[in-house]
């Protein structure tokens, strides 16, 4: 099934079931008001739930209305926990030289993982705003996923049940700031501000294409309508979302409604093209001696999205302007 959060005045939105086609929606006060509710009592409200989604797609569910990614929040408006891996080896090796880094001594063995801002998302199709558009503004298109409670000590074999939505997530980056802030060895502060999520969050069930695992499927990014890259997601993920689990829960436990990332989206096969934009500037450092394409700058327009194997979307497009903030 695939579920949304609309904009309603609030910091939480209020939780819809969208049909297949993102083209009708119900709200579900009689369930959950908010999905952080429901995943919290997922055992209770999916099965409800699911009845909702199977009247909205047989046109029989009461008080249906219509559906647009414009009055959308991202699926959890904000969460108590972000986490956000880096388990595509091409893109580290290139974000890494980018800013003049080596790859960490256990790379291989061990994912990388941060904690990300969670206080706040900006909606799918909501302006994104940055104090300035000299910090290298950066996108990075990934797939990511929602958990229920995971007990602290989960391993990789008993994490794939916690699963219980994906989306998609625009990571944003300002890359100048990277270069002097992570080596500090604290991690990421300024250099990570708020992210946005697609329309919907969908269902493992609704995906054919998601092995428990992995979501094998090409996730496509643009600017200024200019396609940049489509890299399989399912490809060259050296982790995969249960071993993430099991890293993150070692020594704690995760509450209902995290949110776990994967990182960018990147093939070792140049010709998928790149999710983000310091891949792309190192491809042509590579082939040129120089960057030609320039970081985001305010006025730009960022889309990512997910097609069906028919060419339908299957959690909606984010599509954001990079603007000037207050």
């Amino acid at each position: 099934m695939k579920l949304a959060s609309l904009k309603n005045g609030t910091r939480d939105g209020v939780l819809v079931v969208v049909d297949r086609k993102l083209t009708r929606c119900a709200k579900v006060p009689q369930i959950a008001l908010t999905l952080q509710q429901a995943i919290e009592n997922w055992t209770a409200t999916a099965p409800r739930l699911q009845v909702i989604y199977a009247d909205l797609n047989a046109g029989r569910a009461a008080g249906a209305e219509t559906f647009s990614a414009e009055r959308a929040e991202s699926p959890l408006p904000r969460a108590y926990q972000f986490l956000d891996g880096s388990v595509y080896l091409s893109h580290m090796r290139k974000a890494r030289k980018a800013r003049g880094a080596d790859m960490p001594p256990n790379f291989d063995t061990e994912p990388l993982m941060y904690q990300a801002v969670s206080d706040g998302f900006v909606g799918p199709t909501d302006d994104m705003p940055f104090p300035t558009d000299t910090l290298g503004i950066d996108m990075e298109a990934e797939v990511a996923v929602v958990l229920d409670d995971v007990p602290m000590g989960t391993t990789a074999e008993q994490a794939g049940p916690h699963i219980k939505l994906i989306m998609l997530l625009n990571d944003y980056t300002l890359r100048a700031l990277t270069k002097t802030e992570l080596p500090k060895g604290f991690g990421f502060m300024q250099a990570k501000p708020t992210s946005s999520f697609s329309p919907v969050a969908v269902t493992p069930d609704e995906l054919p294409q998601w092995d428990g695992d992995k979501l094998n499927l090409r996730l496509i990014s643009s600017i200024n309508g200019k396609r940049i890259g489509a890299p399989h997601a399912g490809k060259d993920m050296y982790f995969t979302y249960p071993q993430l689990i099991a890293h993150a829960a070692r020594t704690r436990k995760l509450g209902a409604g995290t949110i776990l990332g994967a990182g960018t989206v990147a093939n070792e096969d140049e010709a998928a093209g790149s999710s983000c934009l310091a891949e792309l500037r190192a491809n042509e450092e590579l082939a040129h001696g120089k960057a030609l394409t320039p970081f985001l700058k305010f006025g730009d327009r960022v889309r990512i999205e997910m097609l069906d194997d028919a060419g339908e979307t299957i959690f909606g497009a984010i599509d954001q302007k990079v603007v000037k903030g207050p």
